[in-house]
């Protein structure tokens, strides 16, 4: 009975080992191959473990797809604009300004940061939705659609803000409405008049305008009128800005045609107190400077001539300095008339002190000729340290008595009976007035024996001439 049993139980057993033999070769396959799978999909891992959730699909990529698919890109030819061979599409405009970065007088241009949106409405770009809420992308979906070309007239250089990423956002609303803004900074050019400088006022703009499209494809307009333009807390170093405010043109190009152009105006008012400090004040000092010569002793030459000197020296470098900081323009400029007459009253300072000394000089040779100096003067007790003599050391003798002669007792006769001559005319009558013309030779023979006269006339006519010059100028230009 064992017997059957145990031969029982080995016919099982050899009847069960090619099914646990199969099922044994299949489970270690699939064992490897979900290894080699996983294995693909963690190249990146640490240590090689695999987080089960981690195997889901990537969402990004997928909304991406879906946005693309929900907007129907692929489905339209976006290098068309909107509404192509119909009426013009409405763009509507609105500018935020947030700084004035620079304004360079030299070369006559302005550096502006701001945001430009844009506002159209496309329609291969509506989709559905239940709420109505708007779908918000970044710079790489703008490529792919249609937008407006605006571009800045008479720029000189402009760019997008790229850090950390291209400051472009666009905004798509369900019923198909866009939003497009960017933030640039543009450097345009900006015609200024310098014929008040430094007490001018500027008037600047910047233009916009598409490109290719005409006011018969693209029609642009401001927004929300004269609130599409805002500004921020703007404070410059120079200038104060009275008003920004937009308006609207069209520009005409004999090959194109017109286009709708938009301007962002803005008024600057330069302020006066910087260049009071570095130009007028210094300038006001040279030339009071330059009228301390007048107490200054006459025969002071080197004191006279150096004072003289540096004034005119200091004035020249102060409108060297001046002329290097401004553009080269071909008309005066009010600093410059101001800087001019002011060089103008040095430089006759200077040329006065040249005649007060030639005509002392004059003066003087003419008291040796005279014989008015005796031969046994010293000299050298008497003369000033500039080589003249002094009136008050001159010891003014009278002449000697000169021997009687024939010529002598002539001359004596003559005289004697010119004078009795003059004593026998009548006397003139009640009523008359006797008039000596004097002429300009004798005028002249008077100043220059007189010269220290004109240091006195001096000390009042030029400070009272530039005084008048200054209340002329500042009434003039400040009313401007």
């Amino acid at each position: 009975m064992n017997l059957v049993l145990l031969a029982f139980r080995l016919m099982c057993l050899a009847w069960l080992w090619p099914v646990t033999l199969l099922n044994g070769s299949h489970r270690p396959n699939k064992r490897r191959h979900k290894d080699v799978y996983l294995g693909e999909n963690s190249k990146n891992q640490h240590g090689g473990r695999i987080d089960f959730k981690m195997k889901k699909s990537d969402s990004t990529k997928s909304l991406l797809i879906k946005s693309e698919q929900l907007l129907r890109i692929e489905d339209h030819d976006f290098a068309m604009r909107p509404g192509f061979g119909g009426a013009a599409i409405p763009v509507g405009i609105d500018v935020q300004v947030e700084s004035i970065d620079s304004i360079s007088e030299v070369n006559m241009d302005f550096t502006m940061t701001l945001y430009l949106r844009h506002y159209w409405q496309d329609d291969r770009l509506a989709f559905p939705s239940s709420s109505n809420r708007s779908r918000t992308f970044d710079a790489r979906l703008v490529k792919k659609i249609w937008v407006p070309d605006v571009f800045f007239v008479h720029s000189k250089r402009s760019f997008i803000h790229d850090t950390t990423m291209e400051n472009i956002m666009l905004r798509v609303y369900p019923d198909g409405n866009i939003l497009y803004s960017v933030r640039i900074t543009v450097t345009a050019l900006c015609a200024m008049d310098f014929s008040s400088f430094p007490l001018d006022t500027q008037n600047c703009s910047l233009e916009l305008e598409s490109y290719a499209y005409n006011e018969n494809d693209l029609m642009l307009y401001w927004k929300n009128g004269n609130d599409s333009l805002r500004t921020d807390e703007i404070v410059l170093s120079q200038f104060f800005i009275e008003e920004f405010h937009p308006s609207f043109g069209l520009a005409f190009y004999s090959s194109t045609g017109w286009y709708n152009r938009l301007y962002i105006n803005f008024i600057l008012r330069r302020h006066i107190f910087f260049f009071m400090l570095q130009t007028y004040f210094p300038t006001m000092l040279m030339v009071m400077l330059s009228w301390v010569s007048f107490w200054i002793d006459r025969r002071a030459v080197p004191a006279r001539v150096s004072l003289g000197i540096t004034t005119v020296l200091t004035m020249s470098t102060i409108i060297t300095g001046v002329s290097a900081s401004m553009p080269q323009v071909s008309y005066v400029k009010a600093v410059d008339i101001y800087l001019w007459a002011s060089f103008l009253f040095v430089f006759l300072s200077v040329i006065e002190y040249a005649t007060v000394n030639y005509f002392t000089t004059v003066e003087e040779m003419k008291k040796l000729k005279g014989g008015k100096i005796p031969a046994n003067f010293n000299a050298t007790q008497t003369m000033a340290f500039d080589g003249c003599y002094h009136d008050n050391d001159i010891d003014l003798m009278p002449f000697p008595e000169l021997p009687s002669t024939p010529n002598t007792e002539r001359s004596r006769t003559a005289t004697l009976r010119n004078s009795r001559n003059s004593a026998a005319e009548p006397p003139p009558t009640e009523g008359t007035r006797l008039r000596r013309k004097k002429s300009i030779k004798h005028n002249l023979s008077f100043i220059m024996s007189n010269s220290y006269m004109i240091d006195s006339y001096s000390r009042v006519i030029f400070p009272m001439t530039y005084l008048l010059f200054n209340i002329i100028y500042w009434s003039l230009y400040s009313s401007r």
